[in-house]
C-alpha cells in the first residue's frame, strides 16, 4: 500500500519539507590516498590523479582526487545525509558544477546545502520540484565544490496547492 492509501506520513523529507532558503550542514567523509588511486585507475588516470610526485609538479601541488570523484563523494553524502530517507525521486540533471580546490588525501570533507526554490509539477501532481546548491567542503571550511541541480520528491498532498 501507499502511503496515501494508508494516511500514514511518507518517509522524511517530503518536498513540502524543504523551505526556500534554508541552510543545513551535513557529513563526514575522509578522503583517503588509496581510494584517491583506486578512484583515478578506473575513471580518470591522468599521472596527478595516480602519483605523489606527478601530482606535487602539477597545478595542482600534490597527489588530488578527480573532479568526477569529488563529485561522487558530494552525491554519497547526500544519500547518507538525507535522500535514501527522502521521497527523492530522482534529477533532470546538473545545471552547475565547479571544481574549486584540490581535494587531497586526507581532507575530511562535508557538505553544505541551501535550498534555493520549490515548486509544484505542473504536470506530476504527486511531485515537487525542489532546486538546490551543494557546496562541498573540506576540513578548513574551504568549497572544494559547488553544485547547482533540482532533485523531484514525492509530495505528502498530490494535488495541493
Amino acid at each position: 500500500m501507499s502511503s496515501t492509501d494508508t494516511g500514514e506520513k511518507p518517509p522524511y523529507p517530503a518536498f513540502e519539507d524543504f523551505i526556500p532558503g534554508e541552510i543545513t550542514t551535513y557529513g563526514r567523509y575522509e578522503v583517503t590516498k588509496a581510494e584517491v588511486i583506486e578512484y583515478a585507475t578506473e575513471f580518470d588516470p591522468q599521472p596527478f590523479h595516480l602519483d605523489e610526485e606527478a601530482g606535487r609538479a602539477s597545478m595542482l601541488g600534490g597527489l588530488a582526487a578527480s573532479g568526477w570523484h569529488s563529485s561522487a563523494m558530494l552525491m554519497r553524502l547526500n544519500c547518507d545525509g538525507f535522500m535514501v530517507r527522502s521521497t527523492s525521486m530522482g534529477s533532470s540533471g546538473i545545471e552547475e558544477m565547479q571544481w574549486l580546490k584540490p581535494v587531497y588525501p586526507g581532507d575530511v570533507l562535508s557538505v553544505r546545502r541551501e535550498t534555493l526554490e520549490t515548486r509544484a509539477s505542473a504536470s506530476r501532481p504527486e511531485m515537487g520540484i525542489v532546486r538546490f546548491r551543494f557546496e562541498l567542503m573540506n576540513q578548513k571550511g574551504e568549497v572544494v565544490l559547488v553544485q547547482t541541480n533540482p532533485i523531484f520528491f514525492r509530495r505528502r498532498s498530490a494535488g495541493a496547492a
